[in-house]
Protein backbone atom coordinates (compact mmCIF):
# COMPACT_ATOMS: atom_id res chain seq x y z
CA UNK A 1 0.00 0.00 0.00
CA UNK A 2 1.62 3.25 -1.19
CA UNK A 3 1.09 6.87 -0.20
CA UNK A 4 2.22 9.85 -2.27
CA UNK A 5 3.64 13.01 -0.75
CA UNK A 6 3.85 16.24 -2.78
CA UNK A 7 5.82 19.20 -1.42
CA UNK A 8 5.15 22.36 -3.43
CA UNK A 9 7.86 24.92 -2.69
CA UNK A 10 8.74 28.15 -4.42
CA UNK A 11 12.10 26.75 -5.60
CA UNK A 12 11.14 23.18 -6.47
CA UNK A 13 8.54 20.47 -6.16
CA UNK A 14 9.41 17.26 -4.36
CA UNK A 15 7.47 14.00 -4.55
CA UNK A 16 7.94 10.89 -2.41
CA UNK A 17 6.39 7.44 -2.23
CA UNK A 18 5.89 5.83 1.18
CA UNK A 19 5.58 2.06 1.28
CA UNK A 20 3.42 1.95 4.40
CA UNK A 21 3.97 -1.76 5.02
CA UNK A 22 7.76 -1.29 5.03
CA UNK A 23 7.43 2.03 6.85
CA UNK A 24 9.90 3.83 4.58
CA UNK A 25 10.23 6.04 1.53
CA UNK A 26 11.05 3.91 -1.51
CA UNK A 27 11.37 6.65 -4.15
CA UNK A 28 11.72 10.42 -4.29
CA UNK A 29 12.20 13.01 -6.99
CA UNK A 30 12.79 16.76 -7.18
CA UNK A 31 11.78 18.90 -10.15
CA UNK A 32 12.86 21.01 -11.93
CA UNK A 33 16.61 20.44 -12.05
CA UNK A 34 17.23 24.12 -11.29
CA UNK A 35 15.13 26.44 -9.11
CA UNK A 36 11.73 27.58 -10.37
CA UNK A 37 11.48 31.15 -11.54
CA UNK A 38 9.94 33.77 -9.28
CA UNK A 39 8.57 36.58 -11.45
CA UNK A 40 8.90 40.15 -10.21
CA UNK A 41 7.02 42.43 -12.63
CA UNK A 42 7.43 45.29 -10.15
CA UNK A 43 9.65 46.00 -7.17
CA UNK A 44 8.54 44.02 -4.07
CA UNK A 45 6.29 41.75 -6.19
CA UNK A 46 6.71 37.98 -6.39
CA UNK A 47 4.56 35.75 -8.57
CA UNK A 48 4.51 32.24 -10.01
CA UNK A 49 2.24 30.56 -12.54
CA UNK A 50 0.12 27.85 -10.83
CA UNK A 51 -0.06 25.87 -14.06
CA UNK A 52 3.75 25.63 -13.99
CA UNK A 53 3.47 24.02 -10.55
CA UNK A 54 0.98 21.52 -11.90
CA UNK A 55 3.24 20.74 -14.84
CA UNK A 56 6.14 20.00 -12.48
CA UNK A 57 3.93 17.82 -10.27
CA UNK A 58 3.18 15.73 -13.37
CA UNK A 59 6.90 15.68 -14.26
CA UNK A 60 7.71 14.42 -10.77
CA UNK A 61 5.17 11.60 -11.04
CA UNK A 62 6.55 10.75 -14.47
CA UNK A 63 10.03 10.46 -12.95
CA UNK A 64 8.74 8.18 -10.18
CA UNK A 65 7.22 5.89 -12.80
CA UNK A 66 10.05 5.88 -15.31
CA UNK A 67 13.20 6.25 -13.21
CA UNK A 68 12.15 4.30 -10.14
CA UNK A 69 9.57 2.03 -11.81
CA UNK A 70 6.90 2.88 -9.22
CA UNK A 71 3.44 1.52 -9.93
CA UNK A 72 1.33 4.57 -9.09
CA UNK A 73 -1.83 2.46 -9.17
CA UNK A 74 -0.74 1.26 -5.72
CA UNK A 75 -1.16 4.81 -4.34
CA UNK A 76 -4.16 4.97 -2.02
CA UNK A 77 -3.74 8.38 -0.43
CA UNK A 78 -2.11 11.66 -1.43
CA UNK A 79 -0.71 14.30 0.92
CA UNK A 80 0.14 17.83 -0.17
CA UNK A 81 2.46 20.30 1.54
CA UNK A 82 2.75 23.75 0.03
CA UNK A 83 4.29 27.21 0.24
CA UNK A 84 2.15 29.17 2.66
CA UNK A 85 0.20 32.44 2.28
CA UNK A 86 0.03 32.46 -1.52
CA UNK A 87 -3.11 33.55 -3.36
CA UNK A 88 -4.42 31.48 -6.27
CA UNK A 89 -7.55 32.85 -7.95
CA UNK A 90 -9.38 30.57 -10.37
CA UNK A 91 -12.55 30.68 -12.41
CA UNK A 92 -15.35 28.13 -12.05
CA UNK A 93 -13.37 25.69 -14.26
CA UNK A 94 -10.42 25.90 -11.82
CA UNK A 95 -8.34 27.81 -14.36
CA UNK A 96 -6.14 30.57 -12.85
CA UNK A 97 -7.28 34.07 -13.74
CA UNK A 98 -3.88 35.58 -12.88
CA UNK A 99 -0.47 34.39 -11.64
CA UNK A 100 -0.27 33.42 -7.98
CA UNK A 101 0.82 36.18 -5.62
CA UNK A 102 3.21 34.13 -3.47
CA UNK A 103 4.35 34.31 0.14
CA UNK A 104 7.27 36.74 -0.29
CA UNK A 105 5.30 39.31 -2.32
CA UNK A 106 5.05 42.60 -0.39
CA UNK A 107 2.46 44.54 -2.35
CA UNK A 108 -0.39 43.99 0.15
CA UNK A 109 1.39 45.21 3.30
CA UNK A 110 -0.43 48.53 3.36
CA UNK A 111 -3.75 46.84 2.57
CA UNK A 112 -3.26 44.61 5.61
CA UNK A 113 -2.34 47.58 7.81
CA UNK A 114 -5.49 49.42 6.75
CA UNK A 115 -7.63 46.36 7.49
CA UNK A 116 -5.95 45.98 10.90
CA UNK A 117 -6.88 49.57 11.77
CA UNK A 118 -10.44 49.18 10.45
CA UNK A 119 -11.09 45.98 12.42
CA UNK A 120 -9.35 47.36 15.50
CA UNK A 121 -6.10 46.06 16.99
CA UNK A 122 -7.58 44.28 20.03
CA UNK A 123 -10.58 42.90 18.14
CA UNK A 124 -8.43 41.63 15.28
CA UNK A 125 -5.76 40.05 17.46
CA UNK A 126 -8.40 38.39 19.62
CA UNK A 127 -10.03 36.82 16.56
CA UNK A 128 -7.17 35.83 14.25
CA UNK A 129 -4.29 36.05 16.79
CA UNK A 130 -2.55 38.71 14.77
CA UNK A 131 -2.95 41.13 11.91
CA UNK A 132 -4.10 40.49 8.31
CA UNK A 133 -0.56 41.62 7.52
CA UNK A 134 0.69 40.52 4.13
CA UNK A 135 -1.27 37.27 4.18
CA UNK A 136 -3.65 35.77 1.63
CA UNK A 137 -6.72 37.80 2.63
CA UNK A 138 -4.80 41.05 2.16
CA UNK A 139 -3.58 39.87 -1.25
CA UNK A 140 -7.19 39.15 -2.26
CA UNK A 141 -8.20 42.64 -1.13
CA UNK A 142 -5.31 44.09 -3.18
CA UNK A 143 -6.61 42.32 -6.29
CA UNK A 144 -10.12 43.66 -5.66
CA UNK A 145 -8.79 47.21 -5.33
CA UNK A 146 -6.25 47.16 -8.15
CA UNK A 147 -7.48 44.53 -10.62
CA UNK A 148 -11.29 44.67 -10.41
CA UNK A 149 -11.70 42.94 -13.78
CA UNK A 150 -9.61 39.99 -12.52
CA UNK A 151 -11.52 39.91 -9.24
CA UNK A 152 -14.79 39.77 -11.18
CA UNK A 153 -13.58 36.78 -13.22
CA UNK A 154 -12.56 34.82 -10.12
CA UNK A 155 -14.78 32.19 -8.55
CA UNK A 156 -12.50 30.66 -5.90
CA UNK A 157 -9.72 31.87 -3.63
CA UNK A 158 -7.29 29.07 -2.86
CA UNK A 159 -3.88 28.53 -1.33
CA UNK A 160 -1.20 26.91 -3.52
CA UNK A 161 -1.77 23.39 -2.13
CA UNK A 162 -5.53 23.77 -2.58
CA UNK A 163 -4.92 24.45 -6.27
CA UNK A 164 -2.86 21.27 -6.72
CA UNK A 165 -5.53 19.29 -4.86
CA UNK A 166 -8.20 20.81 -7.09
CA UNK A 167 -6.25 19.88 -10.23
CA UNK A 168 -6.09 16.30 -8.96
CA UNK A 169 -9.71 16.02 -7.87
CA UNK A 170 -11.61 18.68 -9.78
CA UNK A 171 -13.08 19.86 -6.46
CA UNK A 172 -12.17 23.25 -4.92
CA UNK A 173 -11.47 22.90 -1.18
CA UNK A 174 -9.41 24.50 1.56
CA UNK A 175 -8.56 23.58 5.14
CA UNK A 176 -9.01 25.04 8.59
CA UNK A 177 -5.26 25.55 9.05
CA UNK A 178 -5.08 27.02 5.55
CA UNK A 179 -7.65 29.63 6.50
CA UNK A 180 -5.64 30.46 9.62
CA UNK A 181 -2.54 31.13 7.48
CA UNK A 182 -4.70 33.30 5.22
CA UNK A 183 -5.67 35.39 8.31
CA UNK A 184 -9.25 34.15 7.95
CA UNK A 185 -9.73 31.84 10.94
CA UNK A 186 -11.63 32.93 14.06
CA UNK A 187 -9.75 31.11 16.83
CA UNK A 188 -12.19 31.70 19.73
CA UNK A 189 -15.21 30.60 17.65
CA UNK A 190 -13.43 27.89 15.65
CA UNK A 191 -14.81 28.99 12.29
CA UNK A 192 -14.24 31.17 9.24
CA UNK A 193 -13.51 34.75 10.34
CA UNK A 194 -16.57 36.26 8.65
CA UNK A 195 -16.19 39.57 10.49
CA UNK A 196 -12.70 40.00 9.05
CA UNK A 197 -14.02 39.25 5.56
CA UNK A 198 -16.83 41.76 6.07
CA UNK A 199 -14.52 44.52 7.35
CA UNK A 200 -12.20 43.93 4.39
CA UNK A 201 -15.09 44.06 1.94
CA UNK A 202 -14.48 40.51 0.72
CA UNK A 203 -17.17 38.01 -0.23
CA UNK A 204 -17.48 34.71 1.62
CA UNK A 205 -18.51 33.19 -1.73
CA UNK A 206 -14.84 33.05 -2.78
CA UNK A 207 -14.04 30.57 0.00
CA UNK A 208 -14.32 26.95 -1.24
CA UNK A 209 -15.49 23.98 0.81
CA UNK A 210 -13.63 23.76 4.16
CA UNK A 211 -12.20 20.34 5.08
CA UNK A 212 -9.97 19.11 7.94
CA UNK A 213 -6.23 18.68 7.38
CA UNK A 214 -6.52 14.90 7.71
CA UNK A 215 -9.23 12.73 6.21
CA UNK A 216 -10.63 11.50 2.93
CA UNK A 217 -11.11 14.93 1.40
CA UNK A 218 -11.73 14.11 -2.27
CA UNK A 219 -11.16 11.34 -4.80
CA UNK A 220 -8.78 11.86 -7.72
CA UNK A 221 -10.66 12.72 -10.90
CA UNK A 222 -10.94 9.67 -13.19
CA UNK A 223 -9.49 11.47 -16.23
CA UNK A 224 -6.55 12.78 -14.21
CA UNK A 225 -5.95 9.32 -12.75
CA UNK A 226 -5.86 7.85 -16.23
CA UNK A 227 -3.50 10.56 -17.52
CA UNK A 228 -1.06 10.19 -14.63
CA UNK A 229 -1.33 6.45 -14.14
CA UNK A 230 -2.80 6.82 -10.66
CA UNK A 231 -5.20 4.51 -8.87
CA UNK A 232 -8.70 5.78 -9.83
CA UNK A 233 -9.77 5.18 -6.22
CA UNK A 234 -6.89 7.24 -4.77
CA UNK A 235 -7.95 9.94 -2.33
CA UNK A 236 -6.47 13.24 -1.21
CA UNK A 237 -6.18 12.59 2.51
CA UNK A 238 -3.94 15.35 3.87
CA UNK A 239 -2.78 18.86 3.11
CA UNK A 240 -1.00 21.58 5.07
CA UNK A 241 1.27 24.57 4.65
CA UNK A 242 4.95 23.76 4.40
CA UNK A 243 5.91 24.88 7.90
CA UNK A 244 3.20 23.01 9.83
CA UNK A 245 4.00 20.07 7.57
CA UNK A 246 7.73 20.36 8.30
CA UNK A 247 6.87 20.20 12.00
CA UNK A 248 4.70 17.15 11.34
CA UNK A 249 7.53 15.46 9.42
CA UNK A 250 9.75 15.95 12.50
CA UNK A 251 7.05 14.62 14.87
CA UNK A 252 6.69 18.09 16.41
CA UNK A 253 3.10 17.90 17.58
CA UNK A 254 2.87 18.85 21.26
CA UNK A 255 3.41 21.95 23.43
CA UNK A 256 7.09 22.71 24.01
CA UNK A 257 8.27 21.00 20.82
CA UNK A 258 10.06 23.12 18.22
CA UNK A 259 10.93 22.59 14.54
CA UNK A 260 13.15 24.56 12.22
CA UNK A 261 14.03 24.60 8.54
CA UNK A 262 16.22 26.67 6.24
CA UNK A 263 15.08 26.26 2.66
CA UNK A 264 14.14 29.23 0.46
CA UNK A 265 13.15 30.95 3.69
CA UNK A 266 14.20 30.06 7.24
CA UNK A 267 11.69 29.28 9.95
CA UNK A 268 11.42 28.42 13.62
CA UNK A 269 8.06 26.88 14.51
CA UNK A 270 6.94 26.14 18.08
CA UNK A 271 3.81 24.25 19.16
CA UNK A 272 1.57 25.54 21.95
CA UNK A 273 -1.85 24.67 23.37
CA UNK A 274 -2.70 28.33 23.96
CA UNK A 275 -4.21 31.08 21.79
CA UNK A 276 -1.25 33.41 22.19
CA UNK A 277 0.07 36.10 19.87
CA UNK A 278 2.69 38.81 19.63
CA UNK A 279 1.14 42.24 20.10
CA UNK A 280 3.66 43.70 17.65
CA UNK A 281 2.87 40.99 15.02
CA UNK A 282 6.53 40.04 14.59
CA UNK A 283 5.76 36.33 14.78
CA UNK A 284 2.48 34.67 13.85
CA UNK A 285 0.15 32.02 15.25
CA UNK A 286 -1.61 29.45 13.03
CA UNK A 287 -3.62 26.30 13.57
CA UNK A 288 -1.28 23.32 13.75
CA UNK A 289 -2.10 20.24 11.67
CA UNK A 290 -3.28 18.18 14.64
CA UNK A 291 -5.50 20.82 16.24
CA UNK A 292 -9.02 19.60 17.00
CA UNK A 293 -12.00 20.84 19.00
CA UNK A 294 -10.91 18.62 21.89
CA UNK A 295 -7.15 19.23 21.64
CA UNK A 296 -5.94 22.75 20.86
CA UNK A 297 -2.64 22.87 18.99
CA UNK A 298 -1.30 26.09 17.52
CA UNK A 299 1.98 26.80 15.79
CA UNK A 300 3.92 30.00 16.48
CA UNK A 301 6.04 30.83 13.47
CA UNK A 302 9.02 33.12 13.11
CA UNK A 303 10.35 33.53 9.57
CA UNK A 304 13.23 35.18 7.74
CA UNK A 305 12.59 35.43 3.99
CA UNK A 306 16.15 35.42 2.68
CA UNK A 307 17.66 32.04 3.53
CA UNK A 308 18.19 29.47 0.80
CA UNK A 309 17.36 32.09 -1.79
CA UNK A 310 20.30 34.12 -0.48
CA UNK A 311 22.55 31.06 -0.64
CA UNK A 312 21.31 30.46 -4.20
CA UNK A 313 22.10 34.10 -5.06
CA UNK A 314 25.62 33.68 -3.65
CA UNK A 315 26.07 30.51 -5.67
CA UNK A 316 25.09 32.25 -8.90
CA UNK A 317 27.21 35.31 -8.10
CA UNK A 318 30.33 33.31 -7.33
CA UNK A 319 29.76 31.21 -10.48
CA UNK A 320 29.95 34.41 -12.59
CA UNK A 321 27.07 33.39 -14.82
CA UNK A 322 28.61 30.09 -15.87
CA UNK A 323 26.14 27.44 -16.99
CA UNK A 324 27.54 24.93 -14.50
CA UNK A 325 27.23 26.51 -11.06
CA UNK A 326 29.63 25.83 -8.22
CA UNK A 327 28.45 23.07 -5.90
CA UNK A 328 26.79 23.94 -2.59
CA UNK A 329 29.28 21.60 -0.89
CA UNK A 330 32.06 23.91 -2.09
CA UNK A 331 30.31 26.89 -0.50
CA UNK A 332 29.94 25.00 2.78
CA UNK A 333 33.59 23.97 2.69
CA UNK A 334 34.72 27.55 2.03
CA UNK A 335 32.65 28.89 4.93
CA UNK A 336 34.38 26.43 7.25
CA UNK A 337 37.76 28.02 6.56
CA UNK A 338 36.73 31.34 8.10
CA UNK A 339 36.61 31.97 11.88
CA UNK A 340 33.36 32.92 13.68
CA UNK A 341 32.50 36.55 13.04
CA UNK A 342 33.83 36.48 9.46
CA UNK A 343 36.59 39.00 10.32
CA UNK A 344 33.93 41.58 11.28
CA UNK A 345 32.02 41.21 7.96
CA UNK A 346 28.27 41.52 8.61
CA UNK A 347 25.51 40.31 6.31
CA UNK A 348 21.89 41.51 6.63
CA UNK A 349 19.82 39.00 4.64
CA UNK A 350 16.66 41.06 4.16
CA UNK A 351 16.37 41.15 0.38
CA UNK A 352 13.31 38.98 -0.30
CA UNK A 353 10.21 40.98 0.53
CA UNK A 354 8.75 42.49 3.69
CA UNK A 355 10.05 40.82 6.84
CA UNK A 356 7.45 39.73 9.37
CA UNK A 357 9.94 39.73 12.26
CA UNK A 358 9.99 43.52 11.83
CA UNK A 359 6.17 43.76 11.48
CA UNK A 360 6.47 44.00 7.67
CA UNK A 361 8.54 47.17 7.81
CA UNK A 362 11.32 47.63 5.29
CA UNK A 363 14.70 46.88 6.77
CA UNK A 364 18.23 47.25 5.45
CA UNK A 365 19.77 44.44 3.47
CA UNK A 366 23.35 44.06 2.36
CA UNK A 367 26.90 43.84 3.62
CA UNK A 368 28.68 45.92 6.25
CA UNK A 369 32.38 46.42 7.09
CA UNK A 370 33.64 44.98 3.80
CA UNK A 371 37.43 45.32 3.54
CA UNK A 372 38.93 44.51 0.13
CA UNK A 373 42.29 43.68 1.69
CA UNK A 374 40.90 41.18 4.18
CA UNK A 375 37.67 39.65 2.96
CA UNK A 376 37.51 36.86 0.39
CA UNK A 377 34.46 35.05 -1.06
CA UNK A 378 34.72 32.56 1.83
CA UNK A 379 34.13 35.41 4.31
CA UNK A 380 31.06 36.47 2.34
CA UNK A 381 29.66 32.93 2.48
CA UNK A 382 30.20 32.52 6.19
CA UNK A 383 28.85 35.98 7.02
CA UNK A 384 25.73 35.16 4.99
CA UNK A 385 25.21 32.00 7.08
CA UNK A 386 25.72 34.02 10.25
CA UNK A 387 23.29 36.70 9.09
CA UNK A 388 20.60 34.14 8.29
CA UNK A 389 20.92 32.49 11.71
CA UNK A 390 21.04 35.83 13.51
CA UNK A 391 17.81 36.88 11.79
CA UNK A 392 16.23 33.55 12.76
CA UNK A 393 17.36 34.08 16.35
CA UNK A 394 15.84 37.56 16.37
CA UNK A 395 12.47 35.94 15.75
CA UNK A 396 13.24 33.12 18.18
CA UNK A 397 13.84 35.69 20.93
CA UNK A 398 10.35 37.09 20.30
CA UNK A 399 8.89 33.58 20.45
CA UNK A 400 10.67 32.89 23.75
CA UNK A 401 9.16 36.09 25.18
CA UNK A 402 5.74 34.54 24.47
CA UNK A 403 6.61 31.48 26.54
CA UNK A 404 7.94 28.96 24.01
CA UNK A 405 10.58 26.52 25.19
CA UNK A 406 13.99 26.78 23.53
CA UNK A 407 15.81 23.75 24.88
CA UNK A 408 15.60 21.36 21.90
CA UNK A 409 15.01 22.18 18.24
CA UNK A 410 14.45 19.53 15.53
CA UNK A 411 15.42 19.88 11.87
CA UNK A 412 15.61 17.73 8.78
CA UNK A 413 19.19 17.20 7.60
CA UNK A 414 18.69 19.06 4.34
CA UNK A 415 19.08 22.48 2.71
CA UNK A 416 21.28 24.76 4.82
CA UNK A 417 21.28 22.27 7.70
CA UNK A 418 23.52 20.12 5.49
CA UNK A 419 26.26 22.65 6.23
CA UNK A 420 28.34 21.89 9.35
CA UNK A 421 29.12 25.60 9.67
CA UNK A 422 25.44 26.57 9.53
CA UNK A 423 24.60 23.96 12.19
CA UNK A 424 27.40 25.25 14.41
CA UNK A 425 26.21 28.85 14.08
CA UNK A 426 22.58 27.85 14.72
CA UNK A 427 23.26 25.72 17.78
CA UNK A 428 25.56 28.24 19.48
CA UNK A 429 23.55 31.36 18.59
CA UNK A 430 20.18 29.98 19.69
CA UNK A 431 21.83 28.08 22.58
CA UNK A 432 19.48 25.20 21.87
CA UNK A 433 20.21 21.52 21.48
CA UNK A 434 19.79 20.56 17.82
CA UNK A 435 18.41 17.20 16.70
CA UNK A 436 18.71 16.26 13.02
CA UNK A 437 16.52 13.71 11.21
CA UNK A 438 16.64 12.15 7.76
CA UNK A 439 13.24 13.30 6.64
CA UNK A 440 11.71 15.85 4.27
CA UNK A 441 8.52 17.77 3.64
CA UNK A 442 7.49 15.31 0.93
CA UNK A 443 8.00 12.39 3.33
CA UNK A 444 5.96 14.22 5.96
CA UNK A 445 3.19 14.74 3.41
CA UNK A 446 3.26 11.05 2.48
CA UNK A 447 3.08 9.97 6.12
CA UNK A 448 0.32 12.51 6.73
CA UNK A 449 -1.56 10.98 3.81
CA UNK A 450 -1.22 7.50 5.33
CA UNK A 451 -2.63 8.74 8.63
CA UNK A 452 -5.41 10.72 6.91
CA UNK A 453 -6.35 7.62 4.93
CA UNK A 454 -6.60 5.58 8.13
CA UNK A 455 -3.64 3.28 7.58
CA UNK A 456 -2.12 4.39 10.90
CA UNK A 457 -4.38 4.66 13.92
CA UNK A 458 -2.60 7.68 15.44
CA UNK A 459 0.20 10.13 14.72
CA UNK A 460 2.54 8.50 17.24
CA UNK A 461 2.37 5.29 15.19
CA UNK A 462 2.76 7.26 11.96
CA UNK A 463 6.16 8.62 13.04
CA UNK A 464 7.19 5.85 15.39
CA UNK A 465 10.23 4.86 13.33
CA UNK A 466 11.64 8.38 12.94
CA UNK A 467 15.28 8.28 14.03
CA UNK A 468 17.74 10.98 15.05
CA UNK A 469 20.82 10.94 12.81
CA UNK A 470 22.82 13.60 14.64
CA UNK A 471 22.72 15.62 17.86
CA UNK A 472 24.52 18.88 18.63
CA UNK A 473 24.79 20.85 21.84
CA UNK A 474 26.07 24.39 22.36
CA UNK A 475 29.76 24.74 23.13
CA UNK A 476 30.31 27.19 26.00
CA UNK A 477 33.22 29.00 24.36
CA UNK A 478 31.60 29.17 20.91
CA UNK A 479 28.25 30.11 22.38
CA UNK A 480 29.79 33.05 24.21
CA UNK A 481 31.52 34.19 21.01
CA UNK A 482 28.36 33.96 18.91
CA UNK A 483 26.32 35.84 21.51
CA UNK A 484 28.83 38.66 21.27
CA UNK A 485 28.72 38.71 17.44
CA UNK A 486 24.92 38.48 17.42
CA UNK A 487 24.60 41.44 19.80
CA UNK A 488 26.82 43.56 17.53
CA UNK A 489 24.87 42.46 14.44
CA UNK A 490 21.54 43.27 16.06
CA UNK A 491 22.65 46.77 17.11
CA UNK A 492 23.22 47.77 13.49
CA UNK A 493 19.86 46.69 12.03
CA UNK A 494 18.36 49.68 10.28
CA UNK A 495 14.56 49.77 10.07
CA UNK A 496 12.87 52.28 7.81
CA UNK A 497 10.93 54.85 9.83
CA UNK A 498 7.20 55.08 9.25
Amino acid sequence: MYFLGIDLGSSSIKVSILDAEKGKIIAAATVPEFEMEIMAPKFDWAEQNPEVWWGYVKDGLHELKNKYHINLKKVNGIGIAYQMHGLVLTDENLEPVRPSIIWCDSRAVEVGNEAFAAIGKENCQRQILGSPGNFTASKLKWVKQNEPEVYAKAKYMMLPGDFIAAKLSGIPQTTTSGLSEAALWDFPKGKLATEVLEKMGLSEEYIPEIVPNFGRQAKVNSKVAEELGLNPEAMITYRAGDQPNNALSLNVLNPGEIATTAGTSAVIYAVTDKDIYDEQNRVNTFLHVNSTEDQKRNGILGIINGSGILYQWLRKTISLGKEELVDYDLLNEAAGKVPPGSENLRFYPFGNGAERIFNNKKVNSGIENLNFNIHQPSHLIRSACEGIVFAMNYGFDVMKSLGTSGEVVRAGKGNLFLSPVFREIFCNTTQAKLELYNTSGAEGAARGAAYGYGYFSNLEETFGDLEIVERMEPNNELSSRYQEIYAQWKENIKIEKE
